[in-house]
């Protein structure tokens, strides 16, 4: 009798701790499914982003060859010198903004501090670009006094729209960083603004070769 119970063992029932230790599992690939998720949707609205840049870079160039001289006369020369310090500013914030996902996925304390820098140097990017364009409208540059100016401000505005869209997500990334909503495992907000200011970023020295350089 006693071979024939041992040979009907059966599976001990899991105990709370095992289950306890299961859940999270469930978690982190529910959470990883969301995150896949949303970076596929934030790629693909970043791949409409660059078709329009696109269409837009196309444009200037389309009525800059059907131009005799360009700029044309009587409008000034863009600010090649103050841009290009300018974009260096927008390129630190880039590697502002690795260092702060970095920190996040290690755990330090200087997440905060690093988005803080990151979304400084995109304010200084605006401010800079904003007092450039007011010596422009200055000396005669406006959307109106040309079709160099027009196409001008279409191009470089939709991309200041673009920066200023970026700091402001950031900044509510930092809120919400600051107030601990999030984790290791549930971080999307954070990992999509990173790879929008990424694209904000790169597309920038493009423009700057093309319009102000070329």
């Amino acid at each position: 009798m006693a071979s024939l119970t041992g040979s009907a063992s059966t599976t001990p029932p899991a105990t709370s701790a095992q289950t306890q230790r299961a859940a999270p599992r469930q978690i982190v690939a529910g959470t990883e499914g969301a995150i896949n998720k949303a970076l596929f949707g934030m790629l693909m609205f970043i791949a409409a982003e660059v078709m329009i840049f696109g269409g837009l870079i196309s444009v200037y160039y389309i009525l800059r060859a059907s131009a005799d001289l360009w700029p044309p006369p009587g409008q000034p020369y863009l600010p090649v010198a103050v841009t290009a310090v300018n974009t260096l500013f927008l390129l630190t914030s880039a590697v502002s903004m690795q260092r702060a996902q970095k920190s996040f996925r290690t755990a330090e304390e200087r997440t905060t501090v690093w988005l803080a820098v990151t979304a400084g140097l995109g304010c200084i990017f605006l401010f800079i670009q904003g007092s450039e364009w007011v010596q422009l409208v200055d000396h005669g540059l406006t959307l109106v006094s040309s079709v160099y100016g027009g196409i001008f401000y279409a191009v470089i505005g939709f991309h200041g729209l673009h920066v200023l869209g970026a700091v402001l997500a950031l900044l509510f990334v930092q809120l919400k960083h600051s107030a601990g909503r999030y984790t290791q495992t549930n971080h999307t907000g954070l990992m999509l603004c990173g790879v929008y200011w990424y694209f904000v970023v790169a597309i920038w020295p493009i423009l700057y070769l093309l319009v102000y350089l070329n």
